[in-house]
């Protein structure tokens, strides 16, 4: 993994804010916002629709500029770095999940999760044997040369977080990767999370309405009305 920066923390942000102009006026989703992620640590993100939950996550992913504040992400200002240096660091040092897998459907399984490594620039002999180790372990060994549409939603889902992962990431941004999934599947995407942070030290941010499942991970933020802050309320 790469280096933490200064503060010990992979992501480090200070007062940010995000306005958005709206005809002749301006809409501000929030305005003083700041989050410190360390190593090995998962956050839930929760909130109302419309709180800007994906639009921060879109700001710690460097897929959006800041209005406002001061944006850390393993120690880099990522909000500061050209559109291609900035890209390059998001292949090197993040990995991202969606609610909707987004694998390419012409492609098996390794071939998706090969992708990534291929965009970083490795061999393609090194990106097989990354996308195969990867895949074993998220308990897809045996699916490799299956197209998505030959997976189950559980195991295509599988596969976007094994993708996220083949480069090694400091952390994982992933936007409602249960929601598409039924009960038992996302318990054992869960289970997923916390094994794979625990076992590779990884930081997960996760955004999602399933607070059942953002207490069990661990630090849970509730986002709202402009506001980040921490929620001991939400049922386990």
């Amino acid at each position: 993994m790469n280096d933490q920066g200064a503060s010990g923390m992979v992501i480090d942000c200070e007062s940010i804010g995000r306005t958005y102009r709206e005809g002749p006026g301006k809409l501000t989703i929030f305005s003083d916002i700041s989050l410190r992620v360390a190593a090995g640590e998962t956050v839930s993100i929760v909130g109302s629709s419309g709180a800007g939950k994906t639009t921060l996550l879109n700001l710690l992913g460097g897929l959006d500029q800041p209005t406002s504040g001061d944006i850390r992400i393993c120690g880099e200002r990522i909000h500061r770095l050209s559109e291609g240096r900035r890209a390059l660091f998001r292949s090197r040092n993040l990995g991202f999940v969606y609610q909707f897998h987004h694998l390419l459907p012409e492609f098996t399984a390794l071939e998706n999760v090969m992708m990534p490594c291929a965009l970083g620039q490795q061999s393609l002999k090194d990106a097989r044997e990354r996308a195969r180790s990867i895949l074993e372990q998220v308990g897809l060994g045996d699916r490799l040369a299956h197209k998505p549409a030959e997976l189950s939603g559980g195991e295509r889902q599988r596969v976007a977080i094994a993708r996220a992962l083949v480069n090694d990431p400091q952390c994982v941004l992933m936007d409602e990767p249960t929601g598409n999934l039924d009960e038992q599947t996302a318990n054992s995407v869960q289970a997923m999370i916390e094994s794979l942070r625990d076992r590779l030290g990884t930081a997960f941010v996760v955004v999602t309405h399933d607070t059942g499942m953002a207490r069990r991970l661990g630090r849970v933020m509730r986002l709202e009305q402009g506001q980040l802050h921490e929620d001991h309320e939400v049922a386990p």
